[in-house]
């Protein structure tokens, strides 16, 4: 089975999928986003793109816990959705995990003109991941000294 090259799979979907989301910018500017699975910035390029590009790299929040899924797809599998994605679960620290992005994107010769993007991704996921402390919430401080002027 023939696969067809990606910058005509991106011709035909820049402008119309079922991903794209339009919003309106400064004046008359209008800003496009995509919510396609693959795709670091979520913007509607060809560079981001993870329908039009064999090689994609992906971050998400996996199960419980601190855990996160670097996934990565398969060249070979591009007709098979099922098994088109290799996974990787980690949970290590933040310096660890991105080591490990670094290495699997970059250093790999895999898309080396993602590893920004992948670790702005993980960094914004990993920044998601915490939760806030429960219980009393600081005063404000100018509140403090406002009631010992009296």
């Amino acid at each position: 089975m023939a696969t067809v090259p990606g910058p005509l799979i991106w011709e035909i979907v820049k402008k119309n999928n079922s991903f794209l989301v339009k919003e309106f910018g400064n004046g008359t500017a209008s800003v496009q986003f995509s919510k396609e699975r693959n795709n670091l910035y979520n913007v509607n390029s060809f560079k981001h793109s993870g329908l039009a590009n064999k090689k994609t790299v992906s971050i998400q929040p996996a199960g419980k816990g601190f855990s996160v899924m670097l996934a990565t797809s398969k060249t070979k599998k591009q007709n098979k959705p099922a098994i088109s994605l290799h996974k990787s679960v980690m949970k290590n620290e933040f310096r660890r995990m991105a080591k490990a992005v670094i290495n699997q994107v970059a250093d790999n010769h895999y898309r080396p003109d993602l590893k920004n993007a992948a670790l702005a991704r993980l960094s914004a996921v990993q920044r998601s991941l915490k939760v806030g402390k429960s219980g009393v919430k600081k005063r404000n401080r100018q509140g403090v000294k406002a009631r010992g002027r009296k």
